[in-house]
């Protein structure tokens, strides 16, 4: 069995795959603080809540924005699964051309996104990754990762009212019942959802045009739950997007060492 973790930097998402199925999938809070130890046994437990055991996984691979638990999640694969984990980053073989002018700057969650996007819904293609950063990323008719657009996500823009704003509270994101709100918490989720409505639009909108006029839009991340059903531009919603991307990388770089496909960092030839 394949383990695939994604760690960002509010939550974990973590499946497992037998073969292309997926098997079982969860997500944890994201903690810089804890050690190796911790995560393993909160990971025991959801194993057994499962009928799982950790001798079951046979290889592990990993996607980390969050440079400080790298090395944390390495020590847990080799502790307790007895595994070198598959590390998404330089080195690595994605099969994709990463047309970034420094392409070691992107996301290793983004560059997972663009193949599994490319794999599931072909191109060209867009993701709107809405987590604690709203992430677009272009994907072309060729599978190349073209770019795209990074914005503050949603969780901080609420985060960012109540810390700056002394007479604003800190309020729980629901869609109000109108735009036009009549309380201060409802103007503020008004604001806020709707504002982040109008920001996906547009972009979505000039990425389009920039890809030719159409493009496949899906949708991922925590808080894409809250936009998806107000964006009309939304075409697919596909929450575990980034685990299957792990997963392709994984079957990727299980091919023999001459196979012809790209590395994280260069162009295919």
């Amino acid at each position: 069995m394949l383990l695939a973790i994604n760690i960002n930097n509010t939550q974990i998402k973590i499946g497992g795959y037998r073969g292309k199925e997926l098997v079982f999938h969860w997500r944890v809070a994201t903690n810089r603080d804890k050690t190796d130890d911790e995560y393993a046994m909160n990971l025991r437990n959801l194993f057994q809540y499962a009928g799982l055991e950790f001798k079951q996984v046979e290889s592990v691979a990993i996607s980390c924005v969050v440079p400080k638990l790298t090395d944390v999640f390495e020590r847990l694969s080799k502790r307790y699964f007895g595994v070198s984990p598959l590390m998404v980053g330089p080195g690595v073989r994605t099969g994709i051309k990463i047309l970034y002018e420094n392409p070691k700057e992107v996301g290793a969650d983004r560059i997972c996104n663009a193949i599994a996007v490319f794999e599931k819904y072909g191109g060209p293609s867009i993701v709107v990754d809405f987590g604690t950063a709203t992430t677009f990323t272009a994907v072309s008719s060729t599978g190349d990762f073209l770019g795209g657009a990074i914005a503050p996500g949603v969780g901080i823009s609420v985060d960012a009212l109540a810390e700056h704003a002394a007479q604003l509270p800190h309020v729980e994101l629901a869609k109000p019942k109108s735009v036009i709100a009549r309380s201060t918490v409802t103007a503020m989720q008004s604001g806020i959802i709707y504002g982040f409505v109008g920001q996906v639009e547009e972009i979505v909108r000039r990425m389009r045009a920039e890809l030719g006029g159409q493009a496949a839009v899906v949708a991922t991340g925590g808080w894409a739950d809250l936009i998806m059903g107000e964006c009309r531009c939304l075409d697919h919603h596909d929450p575990l997007l980034t685990l299957e991307g792990l997963r392709i990388i994984h079957e990727r770089n299980r091919q023999p060492v001459d196979a012809p496909v790209t590395h994280l960092g260069q162009e295919s030839n």
